[in-house]
């Protein structure tokens, strides 16, 4: 006879997650390391009261917004390369509809999180409940509904028993490298607080293998055809590169083929900057090197890359009528786009078996070709230090000047979190990722309000590295909450809050699409009643004090540099506020280097319009589908 334990639903639930663990390369990590809670009537007398009773298996963190905690959980599992994550708990109604963008965002980038929203009674006693959506054609229905698209699994525990199966199939989907994103499941209230017999097989220890698999001996064999006869290669590296730790194996393959290599946003870092091969970040906001070996390719070897229209500018940069595509990647899915050759395999695998039958034939690209990119990296090089460069030290620093300063103090130690605004498009085209995991760019959702939370999540899963995140106002504003967090819990993130005074970078889009920034700017209404008048004397240092952070505050380039030193020194959660050279200015960095696809009006009668639909014209008229 198979013997039991009574437990709640809640208290199974728990339990069941403490003893799951993920194992790849013979290392082995518990799959949930924490869960993240706010707690209303729709989870606190289950998962609440559950995280008590198992509070020595379950560590837990409190949270101010459910939105950040899936920010927070999806954080570190970035940082743990996607073999570790948190679980997230609300209540039902506003809690758990507040999960949905956290969800996208998390599903988006491939990035595993647990969500476990409360739900409304199973049991019907009262119709409607507090916070029930009233579905008039469909009763089951209810606002967890609204994360069946933006979760890869979902399922409604509606009955205690169901919760066995589902929570197996939830376990093997977080750990799934290709199936991996947000999971849910959604606990009504009743069933989290209702007794069962569990079997006690449910609570052993379970390892869930994450897999290596190589490559199909027929499409290596013609991956390595292709490599061979292509003259100008480019390999993009994309952000399956880090998820798989291949850095070690790209950088032995582009040393073996002298191949060089741009990155994408999720990809950057996966060689170092001053690697010989690196050419930097590729596409819209990539360097104009990048772009050019991109133009002229006439293969591109994309390693675990989903090829987003920034990558692409919108499907005109690979200019070259020969150009053809090889795609390593996991997700077959990813592997055929752009009617790419594809090379289904882990990355690291699929390098490592590629470089070793390149190697046999002593295969390298030719010595013009090299000194070509060699060259033009040395000349972007320059356009990097002259935006970095502050020959006044007095003045108030532009943008790159601030990434330039911030450049110079750190090391390989260092992690750097952003995901919107002005600040990506810098910081691909400017910054030099010294280590494999420095650049934490999350622009797969490009969510405002990602980094202050993310950045706790990074630093519980790196607590002895310095983790910074950079935040334009625009982004502060949406989602500062989670300051407190970092206070409460001695979570020492360090926060460089730029203030340019509005949507810096949406201003300066608006202005080349026709849209003459509006909208877009923090000021006062002038006299016509435009939002055009002098910038809101809001205080966000103060804020940012207000919620309990240490707040240095930078007014010239050389109190940035001591600011940020002092900042980078210290055990407590610091913030250096500073603002940029003009409210105007998005940027100050070299322009875009490829276009991106933003839709002009095609009808208009002013002239900022007009002109912008004649340029878009042009550029779209180069778009190309790769067949």
């Amino acid at each position: 006879m198979t013997s039991t334990t009574r437990l709640t639903v809640a208290q199974a639930l728990v339990r069941f997650l403490s003893v799951q663990y993920t194992e790849r390369d013979g290392v082995r990590r518990r799959l949930i390391g924490a869960t993240w809670g706010i707690f209303g009537h729709g989870n606190v007398a289950g998962i609440g009261q559950a995280l008590i009773e198992y509070a020595d298996d379950m560590p837990y963190h409190q949270g101010r917004n459910e939105q950040a905690m899936v920010h927070a959980a999806v954080g570190y599992a970035r940082q743990s390369n996607r073999l570790s994550t948190h679980a997230v708990t609300t209540s039902i109604g506003p809690g758990a509809t507040n999960l949905v963008t956290g969800a996208a965002l998390a599903t988006i980038n491939h990035l595993p999180v647990l969500l476990l929203p409360g739900d409304v009674f199973a049991t019907r006693p009262a119709d409607p409940v507090l916070q029930q959506l009233e579905v008039p054609y469909a009763g089951d229905v209810s606002v967890n509904d609204c994360l069946r698209p933006v979760s890869r699994y979902f399922d409604r525990i509606t009955r205690p028993e169901a919760l066995i199966p589902a929570a197996l199939q939830a376990m093997r989907i977080l750990a799934d490298p290709v199936e991996t994103g947000a999971v849910t499941l959604a606990l009504p209230q009743d069933v989290q607080a209702e007794a069962y017999d569990w079997p006690d097989e449910f609570f052993a220890e379970r390892v869930w293998a994450v897999r290596r698999p190589g490559a199909d001996p027929a499409e290596l064999a013609e991956a390595v055809r292709a490599i061979r006869a292509a003259r100008r290669p480019l390999v993009i590296a994309g952000g399956g590169v880090h998820h798989s730790r291949a850095e070690g194996a790209l950088a032995e393959f582009a040393e073996t083929t002298r191949i060089p290599v741009a990155a994408t946003q999720a990809g950057k870092g996966s060689l170092r900057w001053d690697h010989p091969q690196d050419v930097g970040g590729v596409g819209h906001t990539g360097t104009a090197t990048a772009d050019e070996l991109a133009r002229t390719a006439d293969l591109v070897i994309g390693v675990g890359t989903r090829y987003t229209d920034f990558t692409t500018a919108s499907g005109t940069l690979f200019e070259n009528p020969d150009v053809r595509f090889l795609n390593l990647n996991i997700a077959p899915f990813d592997g055929h786009k752009l009617a790419g050759a594809p090379l289904i395999a882990d990355a690291r695998s699929g390098l490592q078996e590629l470089t070793e039958a390149l190697d046999i034939h002593r295969h390298r690209v030719a010595d013009p070709y090299v000194a070509e990119y060699t060259e033009d990296k040395e000349r972007w090089e320059q356009r990097v230090e002259a935006c970095y460069e502050a020959d006044e030290p007095d003045i108030r620093p532009t943008q790159p000047q601030v990434l330039g300063v911030l450049d110079a103090l750190v090391d390989e130690s260092d992690i750097i979190i952003n995901a919107a605004g002005s600040l990506p498009g810098d910081l691909h085209k400017l910054w030099r990722a010294r280590s494999a995991d420095q650049y934490h760019l999350e622009y797969g959702y490009s969510c405002m309000g990602y980094e202050i939370p993310a950045a706790i999540g990074v630093k519980l899963a790196a607590p002895d590295r310095p983790v910074w995140a950079l935040v334009g106002d625009g982004t502060y504003l949406m989602m500062p909450t989670e300051i407190v967090t970092a206070v409460q819990e001695g979570v020492a993130i360090k926060l460089l809050l730029v203030q340019n005074h509005g949507y810096a970078s949406i201003g300066g889009l608006s202005e080349s699409v026709g849209g003459e920034r509006f909208g877009t700017a923090y000021r006062y209404r002038a006299e016509d009643g435009t939002c055009t008048g002098a910038p809101l004397p809001v205080d966000l240092a103060a804020n940012a004090a207000s919620l309990g952070m240490r707040v240095l505050r930078a007014k010239t380039v050389r109190d940035l540099r001591s600011a940020l030193a002092e900042a980078r020194a210290t055990d407590t959660p610091t913030c250096v506020y500073v603002e940029t050279e003009t409210a105007d200015t998005v940027s100050g960095a070299p322009p875009a280097q490829a276009w991106w696809d933003v839709p002009v009006a095609e009808t208009a009668t002013r002239s900022s319009a007009v002109k912008a639909r004649e340029l878009y014209e042009r550029h779209v008229f180069t778009r190309r589908r790769h067949l």
